[in-house]
This record gives C-alpha cells, sequence and structure tokens, in this order.
C-alpha cells in the first residue's frame, strides 16, 4: 500500500475526469487513491466519481479505491449489502480497501459487522479490510471473536493530536495508521512552531505536516480538488526533518480534536 494519497473527497464538488488526471499524473508515477463514502451524499459521491474515472481513461488497476461502511449499514447482512450497493455505484468490481466508517455500534453489531467484512475479502469483492475511527479498546473486543485483523486504522492524526497510545497498539498488532484531516483542515497551519520549521526548509506548512506523517510511518491522505494544491502535496519527498524537529512538533500534541472522535465512543 502507498503511503501518501490524494484525497479527492469534498461533498458537492464535481471531480471532473481532467482533475483526476491531473492527481495520476503527480501521485507515484500514475496511481491514485479514490476515497469515497457509502451512505451520506449517498450514491451522488459513488456515481458521478464513477463517471470520472470512466471518462478519464485510466485502467481500474492504476486507481486505489477505497470506500466506507456508513453506521446504519452495520450488521452481517446489511454490510453485505451496503458493500454490493457501493460497488454497483462505483461501477466496479471490487475495492482496494474497504473500511468500517465508526465503530458508533452495539459491541455485537460489531463483530456481526466484522464477519460479513472478512466474507467480503474472501469473496473478492474487497483487497483488504479496515477499520476507522476505531479505539484500542474496540480493536481489543474485535481481536475477541475474528479471523482476519483490520489491516488499517484511519483516524485524525497530526502534531496537535498524537494518539500515543493508539498508535503504539496498531504498530504493535501490525496495523497500519492512516491520518485524515492531516492538515487540521487548516486550522493550525499558521501555529509559530510549524511556521518556522517550513521557512527554514523553504516548503508551506502543509507539506511540514504531511512530512511529519511520513517520518511517522503513517499513511496520509491531504485532501484537495485543486490541482496546485495537489501537486505541492505531493513534492514531499526530497526533504527530511531533523529529530530536534520531529520532537518539536511532537511537543505541540494537545488532543486537538478538528472532525470529529468515536475513538472515545463506547
Amino acid at each position: 500500500m502507498w503511503q501518501l494519497f490524494a484525497g479527492a473527497f469534498q461533498p458537492g464538488a464535481i471531480l471532473r475526469p481532467s482533475r483526476l488526471r491531473i492527481m495520476v499524473t503527480h501521485y507515484f508515477g500514475g496511481e491514485f487513491h479514490w476515497f469515497t463514502r457509502s451512505s451520506y451524499w449517498v450514491s451522488f459521491d459513488h456515481a458521478h466519481r464513477s463517471n470520472a474515472i470512466r471518462a478519464s481513461k485510466i485502467p481500474r488497476e492504476e486507481i486505489f479505491i477505497t470506500t466506507k461502511l456508513w453506521n446504519s449499514d452495520h450488521g452481517y447482512t446489511r454490510t453485505l449489502q451496503a458493500c454490493d450497493q457501493s460497488l454497483k455505484e462505483l461501477g466496479v468490481d471490487y475495492v482496494d480497501l474497504y473500511l468500517v466508517h465508526s465503530p458508533l455500534s452495539s459491541p455485537q453489531k460489531r463483530l456481526d459487522t466484522w464477519r460479513a467484512m472478512e466474507n467480503i475479502l474472501k469473496s473478492g469483492k474487497a483487497r483488504s479490510i479496515g477499520v476507522s475511527n476505531y479505539g484500542v479498546h474496540h480493536l481489543k473486543e474485535l481481536f475477541s471473536n475474528c479471523e482476519v485483523h483490520p489491516s488499517i486504522n484511519q483516524v485524525e492524526l497530526h502534531p496537535f493530536n498524537l494518539r500515543k497510545e493508539l498508535v503504539d497498539f496498531c504498530h504493535k498488532e501490525n496495523i497500519v495508521m492512516e491520518a485524515y484531516s492531516p492538515l487540521t483542515r487548516g486550522e493550525r497551519l499558521n501555529e509559530p512552531e510549524l511556521v518556522q520549521i517550513a521557512k527554514k526548509h523553504g516548503k508551506s506548512t502543509a507539506q511540514i505536516l504531511i512530512r511529519w506523517c511520513l517520518q511517522k510511518n503513517f499513511v496520509t491522505i491531504p485532501k484537495s480538488v485543486k490541482p496546485a494544491r495537489i501537486l505541492e502535496n505531493s513534492q514531499v519527498f526530497y526533504f527530511e526533518l531533523s529529530a530536534s524537529e520531529t520532537a518539536k512538533l511532537d511537543s505541540l500534541d494537545e488532543g486537538f480534536v478538528v472532525a470529529w472522535d468515536p475513538t472515545k465512543s463506547k
């Protein structure tokens, strides 16, 4: 699995084939991560992305498609049905990664949902399966009754929220950490320490945050639908943060959450 992806999701935004080609050009010689969601923004999100994929004429194998199971679709049967519906709307035979969007359900439903996820993996409808917004206690619960561990746990991660306990646990269990909202949706891009490090490297503060994720061995999905920003976000491989710079960024940790935090839910 690649470490840096271009997140294309934006409510109501039309992702045109030309923009998709720009993304593909600047991410790893032509490979692109397509991140969709199953039940909010409903079929519109899947359908217009399906149209963009076809119109772009980019081979399916060069696009890494992730989609998510929404909370209302938890449970064994509904999970299977939701996956089939997502594949139909996307116009594909499989997704590369299928994620449970959150643990916001009952313990039994979470276990039933994961059993269905395992069957989706076995059927070839997903090449890998994982979770999103799961805390340590949710993962331990899942481990108590599963055949396949999640390959990935996608949570909000950046220097302002290190989630050390969760990250350490996932690394120990060989679960890849994927950082969403790594740029804090722009809310913390002007922090003095961040600005200072960015000036030293001649980079933007967004690039520093992405580089921090890469050096932490997180997969990261900075979102943008602007070609210039997409290009900027990809230019993070030819410099490195020093140990002292990384430590300075780590010291900014305050448990800040810009999105939501189901990791603490029961």
